[in-house]
């Protein structure tokens, strides 16, 4: 037994012997194949368009950059202000909008292409987009930061792209706030508007009124001759009251006159109603509140995005050390075939 495991060892040592000397006398088959699937790895290297990669970085916007859309409200308000983290989260999801991506495929992407490519079918074009642009989430290491990323055999149009769509995003946020801000304010105006015009009319009224109580008084007085306020009654020190008094007529028929002619010759109330300037200036304040987008911002560039110098692929050292090793392999391979089929010859 000990003996056949020693002659099956050595059988199968003058069997590697012989594969390694039967490799070694072909060897400029494997040689020949290798070089060939080499030269075919760095021809397709060297042909291959290098693919450039673009990154925009972004981060929250500061207190300063949305302090624009704060102005006017606050506490002394109705209108809660604006937080970074609501002007921020309304940014990201317009950045990752499917509705932003389409928009950028149609006005930008396929433009680019050449009318060949453009005749392919649609959705096999945004599938292929889908792979050039890229937004990346916040990751564990930084929470709040997203990129924006497009790779592209034009270096300096993949940075134009991030710049741009970046940008687009941006507009899209600033126009959605600046419109909810003037609309909040336009309601608030409307709101003051129609507390001054109950005002308004209230006081009107309140003035009818009084007209129509101190006629009744000025009836009385002229009844019991009483023209001159009666001194010695304090109804007639007090000739500035708001609300009727059934001793209105101790002031006189003259002072009644007077007062009813005053009152029916005033063109307006206003200076008469209480808080009503303040009501007016803050009316005119939101009526007239315009946001300007160029004083807002909705995220934060983080780093600079310079045209890319290296192109990330293809890795042209790793396709030849690759052709190489398959080509070896297939050299090797078409040795051992051809050594078969000799074998199988010679019998």
């Amino acid at each position: 037994m000990r003996n056949n495991r020693v002659d099956a060892q050595d059988a199968q040592e003058i069997d590697l012997i012989a594969l390694l000397r039967n490799f070694w006398v072909q060897k400029w088959l494997v040689i020949g194949v290798t070089f060939v699937v080499t030269v075919g790895a760095g021809a397709f290297a060297y042909l291959t368009k290098p693919i450039y990669e673009a990154r925009f970085y972004i981060s929250p916007p500061t207190q300063n950059g949305i302090a624009e859309l704060n102005y006017g409200r606050g506490a002394s308000t109705e209108l809660e202000p604006y937080s970074i983290k609501q002007v921020y989260d309304l940014f990201a999801r317009n950045l990752q909008s499917e509705t932003l991506r389409q928009t950028f495929f149609r006005d930008v992407y396929l433009p680019s292409l050449e009318e060949s490519q453009r005749k392919g079918p649609l959705d096999r074009l945004y599938e292929n987009f889908s792979r050039v642009l890229m937004v990346g989430g916040p990751g564990k290491d930084t929470p709040e930061r997203f990129s924006v990323i497009v790779q592209s055999d034009n270096a300096a149009e993949a940075t134009d792209w991030v710049r741009v769509y970046v940008q687009r995003a941006s507009e899209i946020s600033k126009a959605e706030l600046i419109k909810n801000v003037t609309t909040e304010a336009a309601v608030r105006a409307r709101n003051l508007e129609q507390r001054i015009i109950s005002l308004r009319e209230n006081a009107q009224r309140v003035r009818e009124d009084r007209i129509q109580q101190l006629r009744e008084a000025l009836k009385v007085a002229e009844t019991v001759g009483l023209k001159t306020p009666v001194i010695n009654s304090s109804a007639a020190v007090d000739i500035t009251v708001d609300t009727g008094s059934k001793m209105d007529y101790q002031r006189g028929s003259l002072a009644l006159a007077a007062e009813i002619s005053a009152l029916e010759a005033r063109v307006s109330d206003d200076a008469f109603i209480s808080d009503l300037r303040t009501l007016q200036m803050r009316y005119n304040f939101y009526r007239m509140l315009k946001v300007e987008p160029d004083q807002v911002s909705v995220y934060r560039q983080d780093g600079s995005v310079e045209v890319p110098q290296t192109p990330i692929k293809p890795n042209k050292l790793a396709i030849l050390l690759k052709g190489m090793i398959l080509g070896l392999v297939l050299g090797l391979g078409a040795a051992l075939m051809r050594q078969v089929f000799q074998t199988r010859d010679e019998k």
